[in-house]
């Protein structure tokens, strides 16, 4: 058996010899609050959503995109969201999540690879995101250029602190091939 093939990230070691389909994961949780607490407006998937509460986040806080950037970047070896955006850097105060993910999806085409497909899921006990699903799967597909794209939303059912209303999470899967 031959030895792996050198890194290309003195980072992360297992980005070395990228095969021609790679998946990713990424997850993201952000405490909810209050405007008077810090809370900004919950937006998920790039779409504004009515509720008294928001993320507490130093971009706008959706976690939503922020778990789809951190699976893409993670499929090809790169370094994650917080490497690339830091929560202490002011340029980022605020910032659409969609320039997070933009850059992402970037990265991924300039390492070779193309999105074959998407399968997330937000867990949020409200408000529902049924009503905006198909406002946030198509805004996910325009970034990604990749139709297979799909959002599940879930409740923690009254348990934890999603499910007590003061917490909202987000998981992304991501297949991508070489183009």
């Amino acid at each position: 058996m031959s030895p792996p093939p050198p890194s290309q990230s003195a980072t992360n070691p297992g980005s070395g010899g990228l095969p021609g389909v790679r998946i990713g994961h990424g997850w993201d949780r952000h405490r909810l609050a209050t405007p008077d607490e810090g809370g900004r407006a919950l937006v998920v998937g790039g779409v504004r959503l009515e509720s008294p509460v928001g993320p507490i986040a130093h971009s706008d806080g959706d976690a939503l995109y922020h778990a789809v950037t951190d699976a893409l970047l993670g499929a090809i070896g790169a370094d994650d969201i917080g490497v690339l955006f830091p929560n202490d850097d002011p340029r980022h105060d605020a910032e659409d999540s969609e320039v997070f993910l933009g850059e992402a999806v970037r990265r991924v085409r300039e390492a070779g690879y193309g999105v074959v497909n998407l399968d997330a899921t937000v867990r949020l006990e409200r408000p529902r995101l049924s009503p905006a699903k198909g406002r946030i799967v198509e805004n996910l597909r325009r970034v990604l250029g990749c139709e297979a794209v799909n959002v599940k939303g879930k409740t923690g059912e009254g348990v934890g602190p999603v499910g007590e209303g003061r917490a909202i999470e987000a998981d992304a899967v991501v297949l991508v091939s070489r183009v």
